[in-house]
């Protein structure tokens, strides 16, 4: 039996790319980056190189079942685990665990978001097999650390303590601290100190573990899981989760388990990693013209016109003129246009038309 999982996490609604990115249809099942692939057929080609289709998993809200299953078609239904609310990454993998525990005790589990970049996807391979030979041998919690390459204001930090050894690999640490986003100054610091990687958010433990550090951590979530033994893989699962789900504290697995374990380690390593939370990501990670402006639609006209992204559907005809630093992003029934700088402001567009104008354009 294969005993390497993967777990994909597919929930968000992406906000911060409206207006491509909507409700109905969140970033992770679009092809931002033009490659011909959504963010989540990515993430799932990606990880077959270490685990076989049976052994995925992708959690996601119930209204995206279908999204999902048309996108990743080697999936059957069972493995689209559907959650009725969001309430943050804890409940969602502690929820994906106790059903791999049904399936498999023996279990070694990566769990991944389903919506990030990795460009060097053989380095990432090499760390992901790297990291399963040690959770599988160790009772760890392993997260993948990113080489800052920046001052970076908009991730998380890991602070590394004292090299571990594993035969054959040379950038394991054990984790000293994990930091929220720090302020410019701070980011400068950690840059400086190299001590400090940025947090992919990408996870790799045995079911063992995880198991145990949710009952030690957060033994209430895990405690409504487990009652679930019985109603996994059965019609009643529905109906179990409905209440659980209600029942379940809004909470990350980085604040509720990895911020308090003693048993964390990280593999630092640069395999071309980003996010893509924000518009301005992704004008990083996009191919740009001699001014660097990034374009994705098939007819597009720019002048005088510099690092600004133009982001249209690809039977509109679009003439930018005279735009320094600019967003300007087009879907179905919505053009957003805004300064790259203020792109912050772009969750309050949506609440702001949430508001006065429905769900309809959100």
């Amino acid at each position: 039996m294969n005993n390497t999982y993967c777990v994909i996490m597919a929930g968000g609604i992406g906000s911060r790319f409206w207006p491509l990115s909507k409700t109905s249809r969140p970033k992770q099942f679009l092809d931002i980056l033009g490659t011909g692939e959504t963010l989540i057929q990515q993430t799932y080609r990606r990880l077959l190189k270490v685990c076989p289709p049976e052994n995925f998993l992708v959690v996601t809200n119930y209204i995206y079942k279908e999204l999902v299953l048309e996108q990743l078609p080697d999936l059957q239904s069972e493995q689209v685990l559907c959650e009725p609310i969001r309430r943050n990454t804890a409940p969602c993998i502690a929820y994906a665990s106790h059903k791999i525990a049904c399936k498999n005790p023996d279990a070694n589990i990566i769990v991944a978001p389903s919506d990030h970049l990795i460009s060097k996807e053989d380095d990432f391979v090499h760390q992901l097999k790297n990291g399963l030979r040690f959770v599988s041998q160790n009772e760890a919690l392993l997260t993948l650390g990113i080489k800052p390459s920046r001052p970076e204001t908009g991730y998380g930090y890991i602070q590394i303590n004292g090299e571990v050894n594993l035969e054959g690999v040379d950038n394991l640490h054990k984790v000293k601290t994990f930091t929220e986003k720090p302020d410019l100054k701070m980011a400068k610091v950690f840059l400086d100190s190299g001590e400090f990687f940025w947090n992919s958010g990408i996870f790799l433990w045995s079911l063992k573990s995880i198991l145990k550090s949710f009952e030690s951590h957060l033994a209430d979530v895990n405690e409504l899981f487990a009652k679930g033994a019985k109603y996994y893989y059965t019609e009643e699962e529905e109906a179990f989760l409905s209440k659980t789900y209600s029942e379940c504290p809004n909470i990350s697995i980085d604040y509720g388990v990895m911020e308090k374990a003693s048993n964390v380690y990280v593999l630092c390593a640069d395999f071309g990693w980003s996010d893509l939370g924000t518009w301005g990501s992704l004008w990083d990670n996009s191919d740009k013209d001699e001014n660097g402006n990034s374009l994705n639609g098939d007819n597009i006209k720019v002048y005088d016109t510099s690092n600004s992204i133009v982001n249209v559907g690809k039977d509109k005809l679009v003439v930018v003129q005279g735009l320094e630093g600019f967003i300007v992003a087009e879907s179905d029934n919505t053009l957003m246009i805004c300064r790259k700088e203020d792109e912050q402001q772009i969750r309050q567009f949506v609440n702001d038309i949430r508001i006065s104008k429905g769900e309809k354009y959100v």
